[in-house]
């Protein structure tokens, strides 16, 4: 028969696939000897196969193997399930190989019914601690097993509050929790018209069945599409039964979850909090504000330091920092699980660079364990420290960072103005699992109740978004959809800003400034530039940009685009003039305005930049572009003409005021003169009218693959010219001035070496009448972009021309789909996702097996042709971290992506290196 499950004993800890990470984790804490209440896991085989069955039975063997290690529990803890006089109770545990904080489910206190519970409490001769765990149990098994909504509990136990008069949970005398279970026991039965299940086999074997249905729940199956967590990654739940320990007994009892450095800022101290005689649901719900694990050393002065032990070896046994719960019961200091810490990017860069210098991991794991794309937190805004006003309110900093949104009050209609590109801020009394969609919506969240470890600073911190927990002076009324704090009143719809790092809620939008690199960032880029074989390139346009790339650690500019030097308002109309020129003379008269103007802005950015290298895109999108459309101009020309006949009018109005005032001798001022001339308005009509006629002449069925790129180029070769010229005089003006500069110019759009050989003659022509008007030597070199696919299956011959390839990856995907991005993207690539026809976007994460295939023979064919050709890409793939290990792979030299993303993509190229040289290979999966 099978082998369903492993007891804790037992267990592989390497394991996570089979046995999740809980219950492998708890596998290797009990066999290194820490304090684990006893227990075994079923694995998540076992999962799967009952998902798949379409009965949902579980499979043969199951209940029986989980019937023997009951036995085992039963020996270990001189206890026996349903038994009268000492019953054993059991939690019923969710774990998956990834860790997904409160995603799915749990229960507690399990084998609880109206015999057992007359045990309980005769052993422990605490009544109070009998029903409350009676009643967490009713409320737990209700909701997660037999679908019983949480807001009917939570009536019924507020009317108890009240009926005793009572502001907290923990001042209910037992006769209150008696009457509170009696009360639970009939929600069920009127919800589910059965009476709540009294055999302990049976609500065992019905929560684990709920367990494993949870793992196809709303919030986690939401939980891993956010976080691209694949079936390879993840597959099924596994069930971990474990032994109760209460931390409900009484003073001498407490719960608790711990990190073992700070999660929010990687402060190498112990962090958490933890709750007198209470449970674990406690903390991690929120539902009471709980106290800092330092406070122990006083209250409980012989379990802290036995805390601190605990902490000491889960981290160096790890080599990771952990996020533990544990439970103390009767003076008795058990561990309950651990799993390596969520964090933000800053603390995981603080903790990196930290244990490395600590000796605990190497410098290759501390750049292995940040996930790049995490980095981009680190850049996010945070509070102008100018900013001067006052907080209506103070929480707990929970999650660091700045946001500012409309207030909403539930995760439905925070997902749904998400949706519509509005930024929201959630607020909640608590946070509850089933608010996840509604983090993934909003830009931070606000609860009145919980601590820094409740599931809202839990999640909000491995989001990355900013959270203030526990905020005490902030009444919520979700029924009203209004939050008070003091005189201020917070209605939905209204602005508010959090400043996680604080605490501290503003009404309105705060501004913000940019966020500068930390020390650690700046140690953790330079190992990462250590181990990368890829250079790291900027995609940057103007002379700022360039000195916003370099701030990001640039290794140069892979892609500087000359369109986006003509949008400045003083500019476009040149271009303008360019555009709409009858003859090649009119043209070359704004080219030659436009030339000052370019060669001025190659020369800054080529300073600023020296003495790396930058590549220029000549011109690449159709002239219409620069025009306003047709309609537009139809619009205006009609408004034009309405207003010229109304200029007539007053034509007639100033010669009849002409006439009056003559007739009395009187002069009339000039501006009543111009009230009648219609001159101005007649020379904007033709000027509009020209343009209208030259959009209407270069109007094109399918413009992005029509008159664009080298193909303009050859058509306006003047165009190109001046373009060339104006990074060629850049670059000599700076050699005279003894600044190093290596400008690179490359031709889009090519198809044919046809192309490239006609623009090589136009460069060489203008360099040799550089150098002859300067009296230096001007270094360049000369490129082709690869965004056709023509182009990379004719790579050999273009390599006979061309000194560099960049691919174009954005429209080389266009082409190679033969999808239009803006189309597919709002028509039907979403639903090819959620089908699985597609995986990913193909726009956002480079698809290796087709235009990665297309991009690796590319390479291998231009390097015939020319050994060492440097090759990279310059696409928003350059930005993407899987992207970036697959161009490692098949041999780039450099990837370019936007400034911002630049830190992303250095540490990704380590990652690519390193993972490359433990054998880890994208190529092929």
């Amino acid at each position: 028969m099978k082998k369903w499950i492993y007891s804790y004993h037992e267990g592989n800890g390497k394991d996570k696939q089979l046995l999740g990470g809980k219950g492998a984790n708890l596998c290797e804490i009990t066999q290194i000897g820490l304090n684990v209440p006893p227990g075994f896991v079923i694995t998540t085989d076992a999962c799967l196969s009952y998902l798949n069955d379409p009965e949902r039975q579980l499979p043969d063997g199951v209940m029986a193997q989980v019937h023997d290690q009951m036995g085992m529990l039963e020996h270990a803890t001189s206890k026996r399930f349903g038994d009268a006089n000492d019953p054993l109770l059991v939690s019923v545990r969710s774990g998956s190989a990834m860790s997904m904080p409160g995603m799915m489910d749990t229960i507690l206190n399990l084998g609880l019914n109206a015999q057992t519970l007359v045990g309980l409490i005769a052993h422990t001769g605490n009544e109070r601690f009998g029903y409350d765990s009676y009643r967490r149990f009713i409320q737990l098994f209700g909701k997660v097993a037999l679908g019983v909504p949480d807001e009917l509990f939570d009536e019924q136990f507020e009317a108890v509050k009240k009926k005793a008069g009572v502001a907290v949970d923990i001042a209910l005398q037992a006769s209150d929790l008696q009457e509170i279970s009696e009360r639970f026991l009939a929600v069920v039965q009127h919800h589910t018209g059965k009476p709540f299940p009294a055999d302990p086999y049976e609500q065992l074997e019905i929560a684990i069945k709920a367990v494993f249905n949870s793992w196809m729940g709303k919030r986690a199956v939401d939980y891993r599409r956010e976080f691209n967590i694949t079936t390879e990654m993840a597959n099924g739940t596994a069930v971990n039964i474990v032994t109760m320990v209460f931390g409900n007994m009484g003073t001498d009892s407490a719960t608790g979850v711990g990190f073992t450095r700070n999660p929010g800022t990687g402060e190498n101290v112990l962090y958490g909090e933890y709750l007198v005689n209470a449970q674990g649901e406690d903390v991690v719900a929120g539902i009471r504000t709980p106290k800092p694990l330092q406070d122990m050393a006083e209250e409980m002065p012989v379990l802290f330091p036995q805390l601190m032990d605990l902490r000491n070896r889960l981290e160096t046994h790890y080599h990771e920092v952990q996020d533990f719960e544990f439970t103390i019961e009767k003076g008795v200091l058990y561990c309950l699980q651990t799993r390596n810490g969520k964090m933000n990017a800053s603390a995981m860069v603080r903790t990196s660079v930290e244990m490395a210098r600590e000796g605990l991991i190497t410098e290759q794991e501390a750049l292995l364990r940040i996930n790049p794309q995490h980095l981009e937190q680190m850049l996010y805004p945070r509070l102008d420290p100018k900013f001067k006003g006052t907080a209506i309110a103070t929480g707990l900093p929970a999650s660091p960072g700045a946001a500012s949104g409309q207030a909403v009050f539930d995760a439905d209609r925070a997902e749904t103005l998400g949706k519509q590109g509005i930024k929201v801020i959630l607020i909640r009394e608590e946070t509850k699992p089933e608010d996840i969609h509604g983090f993934f919506a909003a830009q931070g969240i606000l609860t009145s109740r919980g601590g820094k470890t409740s599931h809202a600073a839990v999640v909000a911190r491995g989001m990355g978004k900013p959270c203030v927990a526990g905020a005490e002076g902030i009444h919520v009324d979700v029924q009203l959809r209004k939050a008070f704090a003091g005189n201020a009143i917070i209605k939905e719809g209204d602005v508010l800003t959090l400043d996680g790092t604080s605490g501290n809620i503003y009404l309105g939008a705060v501004p913000t400034v940019e966020t500068g690199f930390s020390t650690e960032l700046t140690t953790l880029l330079e190992w990462a530039d250590k181990a990368a074989r890829l250079k790291v390139m900027a995609n940057a346009d103007t002379p700022h940009d360039a000195a916003r790339a370099l701030q990001y650690g640039a290794q140069g500019i892979g892609l500087c685009r000359t369109e986006r030097m003509f949008n400045a308002s003083e500019r476009l109309p040149i271009v303008i003039d360019m555009i709409v020129a009858d003859t090649t003379e009119q043209r070359q008269a704004a080219l030659d305005r436009l030339l000052p103007i370019q060669r001025a802005d190659f020369r800054d950015v080529l300073k600023i930049m020296s003495p790396r290298p930058v590549t220029v895109r000549l011109l690449d999108p159709p002239i219409h572009e620069f025009l306003p459309n047709e309609q537009q101009l139809l619009n205006e020309l009609e408004q034009l003409h309405h207003l010229r006949l109304s200029m007539q009018g007053m034509e007639v109005l100033v010669e009849t005021v002409k006439l009056l005032a003559g007739s009395h001798g009187e002069a009339l001022p000039a501006t009543v003169h111009e009230l009648g001339d219609t001159r101005m308005v007649d020379s904007v009509i033709s000027r509009k009218e020209q343009i209208l006629q030259k959009v209407r002449t270069l109007h094109e069925v399918n413009p992005m693959l029509g008159h664009r790129g080298v193909r303009l180029g050859i058509t306006f070769p003047e165009i190109y010219t001046m373009q060339i010229r104006a990074v060629l005089e850049a670059a000599a003006e700076c050699t005279k001035e003894g600044v190093p500069v290596f400008p690179e110019i490359m031709v889009p759009q090519v198809c044919t070496v046809e192309e490239l050989k006609y623009v090589k003659r136009l460069v060489e022509t203008v360099h040799q009448q550089v150098e002859a008007d300067f009296g230096v030597k001007v270094h360049y070199e000369f490129g082709s972009m690869m965004e056709v696919v023509r182009a990379c299956m004719r790579a050999e011959s273009l390599a006979e021309e061309a000194q560099f390839f960049s691919f174009g990856t954005n429209d080389l995907t266009q082409a190679s789909f033969s999808f239009s991005r803006e189309d597919a993207e709002n028509k039907f690539l979403p639903m090819y996702n959620d089908c699985g026809i597609l995986q990913d976007n193909p726009f956002e994460v480079l698809d290796v097996k087709g235009v990665g295939k297309l991009m690796g023979l590319a390479v291998g064919w231009g390097r015939s042709a020319r050994p060492g050709i440097k090759v990279g890409i310059c696409g928003e793939h350059g930005g993407h971290p899987a992207s970036i290990r697959f161009c490692d792979e098949i041999g780039l030299d450099y990837v370019s992506c936007s400034a911002p993303r630049v830190p992303i993509a250095r540490l990704a190229a380590a990652h690519a290196r390193l993972l490359l040289d433990q054998g880890q290979s994208v190529i092929g999966k």
